[in-house]
């Protein structure tokens, strides 16, 4: 996969994770803090392991328990 395809795939995510949050409105603080650690935790372990599925998977575990703690 090139550079180009990484990045326009974390731009697609990036987008998708916006787009169905703003569908959730009745969310708790707690619960979108959550979902949005889990997507930028997923964005960030798939650009540090250039595209790995086992790093994407792992950075939207530690995103979403951070974001969870964060109050």
């Amino acid at each position: 996969m090139s550079i180009t395809a990484k990045r326009i795939t974390a731009a697609v995510l990036a987008a998708t994770l916006v787009l169905s949050l703003s569908a959730c409105s009745n969310w708790s603080k707690r619960d979108r803090n959550t979902a949005i650690g889990a997507g930028a935790g997923a964005i960030g372990g798939s650009i540090l392991t250039n595209g790995s599925g086992l790093g994407t998977v792992g950075g939207a575990a530690v995103g979403g328990i951070i974001g969870h703690q964060v109050d």
